[in-house]
């Protein structure tokens, strides 16, 4: 069953939307947004004026075309068989959905993207690359990322160490103008040094050299990529009526839905390009969760009957045509036909996601805007970077972690429960290497606290997510509950040069993110995964889900002969 593309929405929420619409042509945020009007958000310019680079991109980016291009042919000459991506949170997600929805190209590199510190995770990449014929993107906007610059010295010893290594021209850095990793790509005589726009923040940056260089090594036809992000671009700057502009439209639908209470933006997408909503939760929860207020931003979570929600959802349906959809189609819409709003939104092709990057940039900043925030900014993931620090200090100082309280799976998932009511979400934060049992465990756990709560989950890797969802965490809504998900981190990895390994650096940063939660008021949950996962995480779910009993079946009684 093909199912057609509603970009509006269907009444009561389209009354919403127009009242609020209302307001935004009075205001003629349209026409200030493109003038880059710090005043459509906040009376200070700080964070603002030199965060809107985003808006000119796909065609700013045009110059850099042959480079990429000569950069990829190079590759292929030299026999690059992977290229492995350091970097974290708007430097890796806009990558990792080029990998997953585009895959290697015929002759192309793979392309790994490692955006954590947990040690299994690190080794596995590791082991998987030939490190000789390995290019390194080392991708950081601040140019001075704790993540990327213990990554680095990882991989810096371990190309040294390989036979017919070369060196600096193992690694490119793609950077701000100006910062620590510039000058250190230059001092280790680094291949290549793409300095990339500086009014641009890191979570509108996929259609910039932290999104391009990756995606052109991939083998994307990056001039198609922009063309595409460009129409939209123009049909948001040239749209007569806020109908008709595509970005102007979802900012304000999600805006005025999450003012009503539906500010759980649930993104469900065809199988091919379902890592889009990894990347839109970055998006969405670092520019408007904070001063209590935001939007959730909720993917890849289990889609299930339409009964099974609460009236806080707005879902929105990235439909990819050629993909096997009949059976997404038919969910998306039970959910519209039970009375959700949805918007469908139509891809002729995975390079129609040029396209759907700026519409959802462009819908972010409005939203903030009809939101009251300012969406430029992410005071928390600061706050979170400075508690690592300080953990890590203590650490130096004593050589001890501060010990912080461990629930086992059935005492945590009733914690859990109890702090649940109509309005919250989970958030399941899991320090470890991904598996796909492990993953599939994960979604049985999602499914169940929706089944039996009623409440909305998301899940993110640590520490990716502090760049991501983390922010949302402490400075969006009070209706967070939060279970972290701790390994064991061993065996564990030395990071060169540093007193403290890769295991003890996540587990710092796990704590760090816990007490950061609890000093907010926000419930945070630890349970340790141990020697089996999955086990432990099923573990919650049977208590949250307790399996049916199977009744025992009936005794046989033997037939007894009466004495005669």
């Amino acid at each position: 069953m093909a199912i057609p593309s509603r970009t509006h929405l269907a009444e009561p929420y389209d009354a919403l939307v127009r009242e609020v619409s209302e307001a935004v042509l009075r205001n003629q945020v349209i026409s200030r947004l493109w003038a880059k009007d710090h005043r459509l958000w906040k009376p200070e310019p700080t964070e603002i004026t030199n965060r809107l680079g985003w808006l000119t991109l796909p065609d700013d980016m045009r110059t850099h075309v042959q480079a990429l291009k000569a950069l990829t042919v190079a590759a292929r000459q030299e026999g690059i068989r992977d290229v492995v991506l350091l970097g974290m949170g708007g430097s890796s997600l806009g990558p990792e959905v080029f990998r997953a929805s585009f895959g290697s190209k015929k002759g192309a590199p793979r392309l790994w993207v490692l955006d954590t510190t947990v040690p299994g995770w690190i080794r596995l990449v590791t082991e998987s690359i030939h490190p000789a014929r390995t290019l390194f993107l080392v991708a950081s906007k601040s140019g001075g990322t704790i993540e990327v610059m213990s990554l680095f010295a990882h991989f810096w010893k371990l190309v040294a160490g390989a036979k017919n290594n070369r060196g600096g021209q193992q690694f490119i850095a793609i950077t701000d103008p100006g910062t620590g990793l510039e000058t250190m790509a230059r001092e280790h005589g680094f291949r290549q040094i793409f300095s990339n726009p500086p009014d641009i923040g890191g979570r509108y940056s996929v259609l910039s050299l932290f999104g391009l260089v990756p995606a052109a090594l991939l083998g994307l036809d990056i001039t198609r990529l922009l063309e595409r992000a460009e129409k939209m671009a123009s049909r948001c700057r040239e749209s007569r009526s806020l109908e008709d502009n595509p970005g102007a439209y979802l900012g304000v639908a999600m805006g005025a839905l999450a003012k009503a209470g539906r500010d759980k933006v649930t993104v469900l997408a065809s199988s091919p390009i379902d890592t889009f909503g990894l990347w839109a939760e970055q998006l969405l929860a670092e520019s408007t969760g904070k001063e209590t207020k935001g939007i959730v931003p909720v993917a890849q979570e289990p889609v299930l009957a339409p009964g099974m929600y609460g009236s806080d959802r707005l879902f929105i349906y990235l439909r990819l045509k050629g993909a096997k959809n009949e059976a997404l189609d038919r969910q998306v819409d039970a959910l519209a036909r039970a009375g959700h709003p949805v918007l469908t939104f139509a891809l002729r092709d995975v390079y129609d996601l040029g396209a759907e990057f700026f519409r959802w940039e462009y819908a972010t900043a409005v939203a903030g805007h009809v939101l009251g925030i300012q969406p430029f900014d992410q005071p928390n993931v600061q706050e979170s970077k400075d508690n690592t620090r300080r953990v890590l200090d203590g650490y130096q100082s004593t050589g001890r972690l501060p010990v912080m309280a461990v629930s086992r799976p059935r005492q945590a998932a009733d914690e859990v429960a109890g702090h649940l009511h109509a309005g919250s979400y989970v958030a399941l934060l899991a320090y470890t290497t991904p598996s796909k049992p492990l993953e599939a465990a994960i979604r049985r756990l999602r499914k169940a606290l929706v089944q039996q709560h009623r409440v909305t989950t998301t899940f993110g890797y640590g520490p990716r997510y502090l760049h991501s969802t983390g922010q949302l965490h402490k400075g969006g809504p009070a209706s967070g509950v939060f279970l972290e998900l701790v390994d064991r981190m061993t065996p564990d990895l030395p990071i060169p040069g540093q007193t403290f390994s890769f295991g003890t650096l996540a587990k710092a940063q796990a704590t760090g993110d816990l007490e950061s939660l609890q000093a907010h008021g926000r419930p945070g949950i630890r349970v340790m995964l141990g020697t089996d996962p999955v086990a432990t995480v099923d573990a919650i779910v049977n208590r949250l889900c307790p399996p049916p009993r199977r009744q025992a079946a009936p005794v046989k009684r033997r037939s007894s002969r009466r004495a005669r």
